[in-house]
């Protein structure tokens, strides 16, 4: 007789040896969060002593071993968003009224982030990040590529199959993804052998992907670790008030902005909303990549009570274009920050074009690490120097954790928003999420209903 593990460390009477004995006791199995959590703490420790020290050698460690989990994250990057855009633009056709949610779900995404770049926009005004920190123009530099509107419309299209994936383009591996999607709907029934090849795979990609994602806590150590030991307090300080507004500026969106939407228009318990993806968040603020976290986050938004069909195609349509963090609170105070550092006055009309921008080209991060294709955009849309970017370049890896937990945050909540309004949200699901779903069985699906 198989003997059940308790998926998220709940006692459970104790099996028995086969002469009848009862074993002796487990230790009880450490929650998702709590290894995340104790990787944090271990790699600020680590971090610190490193750099107290001056240990060399435990710098290049906590170096490799967060080089190691980025890679393996990375190295599923290309051929997952593939797959995952083309799959889900297909399961649309097992969801009624799809073209209604597909639109719905741009239209959330638009909404929130014009939500948060206000806010990016009130706190740069208010607090002023440019000033008093003693930098000049002369510590800015040019960054090695830069974006701008042309750049942007031309790149979508590749001018091959390969370099997409070699170069990981994955703005350009959305359109493949998205245009070979179309063509498998529009061939029907013949498509069928493509797409049970394409799902084998994707499942084949997750399957992978998360093994890399249960080495997080470990990942985390070296990440930490080496952002402390590298960066340490000195450069924070600098910086302090634009890396403050960063993080206030994502904690007001991500904790009082998401939760009124939860309360107030999904008729759902915030509370209930951050305790089914809050691994998700935490993952997102470990690795800095919301497609890295993508299976992640496909699977709490599930257990949240989203449809597997419809989840399917928001999540990953999610993950490469809803970037509240990176793509809106971050480009408008970072904008102002550059602006006040060159003495460079902005304007009304300046403003509205940071939200403009970051409600349109919030596509141009594509869900990777950094925001730098963003804030170039933004930049060069207000015809601001190019040396700015090179001042926030050293302190970007501390503000896209916060950045990204964000960024998936949102990712979660729009489709769980848009199925309570279309009504096709299981709410004893919602009710009954847990916040370790990585420990837990997989669940069947449930099947979509009717659209109201």
């Amino acid at each position: 007789m198989s003997v059940n593990t308790p998926a998220s460390g709940d006692a459970q009477d104790a099996p028995t040896r086969p002469s009848g004995e009862p074993a002796g006791p487990r230790l009880p199995k450490i929650p998702f969060w709590g290894q995340i959590l104790g990787g944090l703490v271990l790699g600020v420790l680590l971090g610190w002593l490193a750099r107290g020290q001056d240990i060399d050698w435990l710098v290049t460690t906590l170096q490799k071993i967060g080089d190691i989990f980025i890679g393996l994250l990375k190295l599923a990057v290309a051929p997952l968003v593939f797959f995952a855009i083309l799959v889900s633009i297909t399961n649309l056709r097992k969801v009624n009224n799809a073209a209604r949610l597909a639109s719905r779900t741009l239209l959330w995404f638009m909404a929130t982030s014009l939500i948060a770049v206000a806010i990016g926009l009130a706190i740069g005004l208010i607090t002023d990040p440019g000033s008093g920190t003693g930098l000049t123009p002369k510590d800015g530099a040019k960054p090695e590529s830069t974006g701008s509107w042309i750049d942007f419309l031309t790149g979508i299209v590749p001018t091959d199959v390969i370099t997409p994936f070699t170069e990981l383009n994955v703005l350009q591996i959305v359109f493949m993804a998205a245009v070979a999607g179309a063509a498998a709907l529009k061939l029907g029934d013949r498509a069928k052998p493509i797409l049970s090849i394409s799902e084998s795979v994707l499942e084949l990609l997750q399957k992978a992907l998360w093994w890399v994602i249960r080495l997080a806590p470990l990942g985390t150590v070296g990440l930490i670790g080496n952002a402390i030991a590298t960066y340490g307090w000195d450069l924070i300080s600098k910086y302090a008030t634009f890396t403050a507004d960063v993080y206030v500026g994502c904690a007001l969106v991500m904790f009082v902005v998401y939760p009124t939407l939860t309360a107030t228009v999904a008729k759902a318990s915030p509370l209930q909303f951050f305790k089914g993806a809050w691994p998700a968040i935490q993952l997102g603020f470990v690795s800095r990549s919301s497609v890295g976290t993508m299976p992640l986050t496909q699977k709490v938004t599930e257990r949240l009570g989203v449809p597997k069909e419809y989840a399917s195609f928001a999540v990953p349509f999610g993950a490469t274009t809803k970037m509240d963090g990176c793509a809106a609170i971050y480009p408008a105070i970072a904008a102002i920050f550059v602006a006040q550092i060159f003495d460079i006055g902005l304007g009304v009309g300046d403003y509205l074009l940071i939200a403009f921008v970051s409600v349109v080209g919030s596509a141009a991060t594509a869900g990777l690490t950094g925001a730098t294709v963003m804030l170039t955009l933004t930049l060069s849309t207000l015809g601001l120097p190019m040396e700015g970017v090179g001042l926030l370049l050293a302190i970007d890896p501390i503000l896209d954790m916060m950045r990204t937990a964000t960024n998936v945050a949102g990712q979660v909540l729009i489709p769980v928003i848009v199925s309570a309004r279309e009504k096709i949200l299981d709410r004893d699901a919602y009710d009954a999420a847990t916040a370790s779903p990585v420990d837990e069985p997989q669940q069947q699906p449930r099947p979509v209903p009717a659209a109201a």
